[in-house]
């Protein structure tokens, strides 16, 4: 049977792609900056809630740690996930081997995930998803044990995973359902009937249940921001839009969870997990059905590939070692032609090169330096989101003590987003600036009842049309500055010294009233 195929060895063995992955993290971890959304969940972390606009609360307590463990830097905030994507590796990896997988199989799984452009864009940076990744690839693993070993604490420690899973992101609901369905297609089914199957579902509901009072108290704001969500972004993305981005986000490890996919699907040796095929058809077709962002479903992938990598060690006899090489080295070595321009392993000068180069000499990979704007720049939208943002503060710091100490008594600052708010939230605290009023994203729920200061220093990142709106509500308004980081998404985002009448904060109070019951 594939679980009593077993080796102590195993573990060191895969501790190595666990080192590489986190050596690779290591490389890019201080490169550039904070990145937009980081700055937020960084924000979150200094008001501790069981809820946000945007996430559960996960993020925000690991936020809270890792300031006050390891400080405020970008080094800092990015070890949480370093060491995550380390562990999905191993999980990787453990899976490979509870499915039958020898080293072969752990060589192909771990190193194709490693270098597969999904995971190495989106498992560095301080967000939910590297950690739904994790939760997601546990599940995985511990369903699996269950199957193999029978033992009922791997039902308890799924509860206490999903429910964690839930505070981190809400898709872990989707991954959770996708799989109770898949059980239900399948001869797995019985698994259901187990009465510690209740006890690890009321485990899951009892973790979840702060977060989920918490969303009643605050008017399910999750609902209004997945509308907000599909009338901005995800009402642009077209069920063949998914597909085409779900065929392209692994690069050529694309033929790797395929075949996993159909291994799962239709292979005898398999046929205890054919659960999991069906639950990834569930859950992505959901997510198309939903016009949901790609990368909410990059969870299911990594057992696709412990499952392919699987197959190709049948498939392959042990005594092709040339051709079971050449295996490896064409699901990965494809894939480092895009390394820099996902994971910021370079200095910037050489980053830039490199983009340069492939602008000029690549055709079919120019999409990666196009961003919302439909326009190409000399880096990806991810990578234009990581500056500007200490130059934001620093002007914002200069034109604040620029006034005298009366004036600044009856000053407040403003920002249009939240990704100018948490950077004057996150390096503020250097210059001693006041803290930034936003009615963006969660700030909403700290953000001062009160926008009555005699004079404001406003952030508009709207090309002075947010200003132009509220000319009517002003003595006087006039731009001091910009963002001038040719290579941030917020370059030209104006500075702006305004001073106030009575009026502007009665619409303020009107426009806060409203987001926070939203």
């Amino acid at each position: 049977m594939p679980y009593q195929n077993r080796r102590s060895t195993y573990t060191t063995f895969i501790l190595v792609f666990v080192v590489i992955k986190v050596v690779l993290n290591l490389f890019a971890i201080s490169h550039f900056g904070f990145q937009r959304d980081e700055l937020l969940h960084l924000a979150l972390g200094d008001h501790l809630d069981w809820g946000y606009k945007e996430v559960p609360p996960f993020i925000a307590v690991l936020a809270k740690v890792t300031t006050v463990v390891f400080g405020s830097s970008v080094f800092a905030a990015r070890i949480f996930s370093t060491i995550c994507a380390g562990l999905i590796v191993w999980l990787v990896g453990l899976v490979t081997v509870e499915l039958g997988g020898k080293m072969f199989a752990i060589t192909l799984a771990c190193l194709s995930f490693i270098f597969a452009p999904a995971f190495v864009a989106s498992d560095y940076l301080f967000q939910p998803v590297v950690f739904d990744q994790l939760w997601w690839i546990l599940a995985v693993w511990l369903i699996i044990k269950y199957i193999n070993h029978h033992s009922v604490k791997y039902l308890y420690i799924l509860g206490v995973v999903i429910g964690i899973g839930l505070l981190t992101k809400y898709t872990m609901g989707f991954f959770t359902i996708a799989l109770i369905l898949g059980l239900l297609l399948t001869k797995q089914r019985k698994l259901l009937l187990n009465r510690h199957v209740l006890g690890a579902a009321a485990v899951a509901f009892l973790i979840f249940l702060p977060n989920l009072i918490w969303q009643f108290q605050h008017h399910l704001p999750i609902i209004t921001h997945m509308k907000t969500l599909q009338k901005n972004q995800l009402n642009y993305i077209k069920p063949a839009d998914f597909i085409m981005q779900q065929i392209s986000v692994n690069g050529i490890a694309l033929f790797l969870w395929l075949i996993g996919f159909g291994f799962l699907l239709f292979s005898f040796k398999l046929r205890k997990f054919q659960f999991l095929a069906f639950a990834y058809v569930l859950i992505f077709i959901f997510l198309m059905e939903m016009s949901g962002k790609n990368y909410y479903i990059f969870g299911a992938y990594p057992m696709l590939f412990a499952a392919g990598a699987y197959a190709f060690e049948r498939w392959i006899n042990v005594k092709h070692t040339a051709l079971r090489a050449l295996v490896v080295c064409l699901f990965t070595l494809p894939n480092l032609v895009m390394f820099p321009m996902l994971l910021p392993v370079l200095p910037l000068k050489p980053t830039l090169s490199f983009f340069d180069f492939v602008n000029k000499h690549t055709h079919f990979m120019k999409f990666i330096t196009v961003w919302e704007d439909r326009k190409n720049h000399a880096t990806s939208q991810d990578y234009g989101d990581m500056f500007g943002w200490d130059e934001l503060t620093q002007k914002v710091a200069k034109v604040y003590y620029s006034l005298t100490p009366e004036q600044r008594k009856n000053t407040q600052i403003f920002a249009d987003n939240y990704g100018e708010a948490g950077a004057l939230h996150h390096f503020g605290k250097q210059y001693n600036l006041p803290e930034t009023a936003s009615l963006g994203s969660s700030f909403t729920l700290w953000a001062p009842d009160n926008l009555d200061a005699k004079y404001i220093i406003y952030v508009d990142d709207w090309g002075g049309k947010n200003i132009a709106r509220l000319a009517p509500v002003l003595v006087s308004y006039k731009k001091v500055d910009e963002i001038e980081n040719p290579l941030a998404v917020e370059k030209g985002t104006g500075i702006y010294f305004i001073e106030t009448k009575p009026q502007l904060n009665i619409g303020y109070k009107k426009e806060l009233a409203q987001k926070r019951m939203e």
